[in-house]
């Protein structure tokens, strides 16, 4: 079964700093771009940045732009999520996926659209509260 595995998460102070992994368990990440998005509590989710197969294009929400490094070790099979500077806002359960979208699966194009990404984790929450 495909699957993605998030960890990472946990309580921080604003300010604070989070790292989160994504592994993949059944499959191997390197041919399919991936996104991490997160969700509030009565908010839809939303998409936070995206990393093309290769690594070499990323993408961002403007909230976390300057903040927040998507990066991928496709040796170990893992996407990680650089978090920075947290806010209040970023309060969330955080979730990756893989790219699914027939013949993009290895970029970013179209990240915001949530139905073009598939095998999504279990989440992770973060809270950043002092």
């Amino acid at each position: 079964q495909l699957q993605l595995v998030e960890s990472g998460g946990g309580l921080v102070q604003p300010g604070g700093s989070l790292r989160l992994s994504c592994a993949a368990s059944g499959f191997t990440l390197e041919n399919n771009a991936i996104g991490w998005f997160r969700q509030a509590p009565g908010k839809e989710r939303e998409g936070v940045s995206c990393i093309s197969s290769s690594g070499g294009s990323t993408k961002y929400a403007d909230s976390v732009k300057g903040r927040f490094t998507i990066s991928r070790d496709n040796a170990k099979n893992t996407v990680y999520l650089q978090m920075n500077n947290l806010k209040p806002e970023d309060t969330a359960v955080y979730y990756c996926a893989a790219k699914t979208t027939a013949l993009l699966t290895q970029v970013c194009t179209g990240w915001g659209n949530l139905p073009s990404f598939g095998s999504w984790g279990q989440g992770t929450q973060v809270t950043v509260s002092s």
